[in-house]
């Protein structure tokens, strides 16, 4: 169901009180909605694409997985990066954190992977299958995997 879909549905009779003109551009804004978060969560897999590969080169070459430096320099460009876009950089910086700790959670997990010597169905060190990574649809063969079965983003 999509966002626009479960708002009508919730707005029952009410809906049917608001002029056309009004639900039309409801509609329009809540598809332009829709489209956003689908890029979003494509985009939020690409990076994650990416985490698994730093991840694996990391633990080849037994890097630690956290930077805290580099943690700091990217929260630091994030929140600028929202002050010019004019979302709250505080908001930003909690989307980081979040994506940061999942990071390191996987990049622990392909490190213990790689030191127990297991490998997934694909040849990649990790756990392979389909799991999710934060709303994002996965693919098959993802490697590594948190607690909660989603994968972590790249840092």
């Amino acid at each position: 169901m999509t966002t626009s879909d479960t708002n009508e549905a919730n707005s029952g009779a009410a809906a049917g009180e608001v002029d056309a003109e009004v639900r039309a551009e409801l509609t329009r804004l809540r598809d332009s909605i829709d489209n956003i978060d689908a890029a979003v969560v494509h985009m939020l897999a690409e990076r994650f694409k990416c985490t698994q590969r730093v991840g694996h080169l990391k633990a080849a070459h037994q890097l630690p997985p956290a930077d805290p430096a580099r943690e700091a320099q990217q929260i630091n460009r994030l929140r600028g990066l929202a002050e010019s876009a004019k979302l709250d950089p505080a908001f930003a910086e909690k989307l980081l954190n979040f994506i940061i700790a999942e990071v390191i959670r996987h990049h622990e997990r392909i490190a213990d992977d790689a030191l127990n010597g297991t490998t997934g169905d694909n040849g990649t060190t990790g756990t392979t299958g389909n799991h999710g990574t934060a709303g994002a649809p996965a693919t098959h063969g993802t490697t590594g995997t948190t607690a909660n079965g989603a994968t972590a983003g790249q840092r």
